[in-house]
C-alpha cells in the first residue's frame, strides 16, 4: 500500500558536505610527544659551539633596512633564528628591536640567552629593545643572561628590556 504524498513541505535533506573527523592527540609520554618537547633539565651549551649565520631575512624580519637577520646554529644543526629590526613607535620612538624563536626541542638549553648577546654584538646599532609577554619568563630569563635589563616605568602590555653596548664592555 503506497502513502498518500501531504500537502505540507518535505523535510529538508541531510547536507551532504562531511564533517571533518576530530583531531587526536598522541597519549601523554608517547614517542610523537616526547620528541617535540624538551626535557625539563637540559645540559646547558657550551657557548664556543652556537654560531649565528648571517641570513637574507624579510620585510618585518631583519630584511628592511637598518635590520639584521641571522640563523641559529649549534655545531652544524640550524636550531632557530633572531633578527633586529630598526622601528619607529610609540613609546620608544626610531629603535632597535630584536625577535628570537628557538625550535622547540632545542630550548632550555641557553641558546636563547647566547643568540640574544651574539645579535647584538654582531649589529650596528648601541642600544637594542627586546620585547616578549609578560608570562614569557624563559624570554626573560634568556635576554637578562645576554645583559638586557628591564625597562621598569614603561606603560607596556609587554616586557621590554634594554641592551646597551657601552654597559657591556
Amino acid at each position: 500500500m503506497a502513502k498518500a504524498k501531504g500537502k505540507g513541505k518535505s523535510p529538508p535533506k541531510p547536507s551532504r558536505a562531511r564533517k571533518k573527523p576530530a583531531k587526536r592527540r598522541p597519549a601523554k609520554g608517547t614517542a610523537s610527544t616526547k620528541s617535540r618537547r624538551p626535557s625539563k633539565h637540559q645540559e646547558k651549551v657550551d657557548a664556543a659551539i652556537v654560531r649565528l649565520e648571517a641570513g637574507k631575512g624579510s620585510a618585518g624580519r631583519g630584511g628592511g633596512t637598518g635590520g639584521h637577520y641571522w640563523h641559529i646554529h649549534l655545531v652544524d644543526t640550524r636550531v632557530g633564528y633572531v633578527y633586529i629590526n630598526e622601528l619607529d613607535e610609540a613609546p620608544f620612538g626610531k629603535h632597535a628591536s630584536i625577535q628570537i624563536h628557538i625550535n622547540q626541542t632545542h630550548r632550555g638549553r641557553g641558546i636563547g640567552s647566547l643568540a640574544y648577546r651574539l645579535a647584538c654584538e654582531q649589529s650596528v646599532h648601541d642600544v637594542v629593545i627586546a620585547t616578549m609577554r609578560k608570562s614569557n619568563l624563559a624570554s626573560q630569563h634568556a635576554a637578562a643572561q645576554a645583559g638586557f635589563k628591564v625597562i621598569e616605568d614603561m606603560k607596556l602590555p609587554q616586557q621590554a628590556m634594554r641592551w646597551t653596548r657601552s654597559q657591556q664592555q
